[in-house]
């Protein structure tokens, strides 16, 4: 019987292992938003390391991924700000994380999924609208990225007590006052 675990580590490990430690125990480890904090990855990492491991095969990897993702907000496309904030409250309360959720800590988290973005998209020279030569394999990791940054940047507005939405609302109106549209 397999017990399923997600995990997830601040560095980039992101594959499945399965492990036999007498039981068989199955390790998610791919690009998600959360990131286990420093102390609870290194009791994680004792316990793996010394456990004999195998690596699985993407199209394993793929198949455990797409059934973790299944349920009902694997469907939901049009989301408020406000409906989000509240998951990831949820999320990391539920957890146990708030105590990790500063907003430095969030920030760096945040910028590292830009960086994680970034990299997507080095050395391909400009990109047409629409990414129309990607895979749609390349087309879901990039959303994944981008899920990530706005993830972490509602949770970090939340922690510094900003309306994202509103606050957002504001900058357009003062963008429009200070670039008006060319007169024609």
């Amino acid at each position: 019987m397999l017990l399923p675990l997600l995990v997830h580590l601040h560095h980039p490990i992101h594959q499945l292992l399965l492990c036999k430690p007498g039981g068989v125990l199955l390790i998610c480890l791919y690009a998600c938003l959360w990131r286990l904090p420093s102390p609870l990855c290194k009791s994680i990492d004792s316990l793996v390391s010394p456990l004999v491991c195998q690596k699985r095969s993407d199209k394993d990897m793929e198949g455990d991924k797409r059934k973790a993702m299944e349920g009902e907000e694997a469907g939901v496309t049009d989301v408020s700000l406000k409906e989000l904030s509240k998951k990831l409250e949820e999320f990391a309360r539920e957890r146990d994380w708030e105590q990790y959720h500063s907003p430095r800590n969030l920030l760096l988290a945040m910028v590292g999924e830009v960086g994680e973005l970034a990299e997507i998209f080095t050395w391909r020279g400009e990109v047409a609208k629409g990414l129309p030569n990607w895979k749609e394999s390349e087309k879901e990791h990039v959303g994944e990225e981008l899920s990530d940054v706005l993830l972490y940047l509602i949770r970090l507005s939340d922690v510094c007590g900003i309306d994202l939405g509103d606050a957002a609302t504001k900058k357009i109106v003062k963008n429009a006052i200070k670039y008006p549209p060319k007169a024609t």
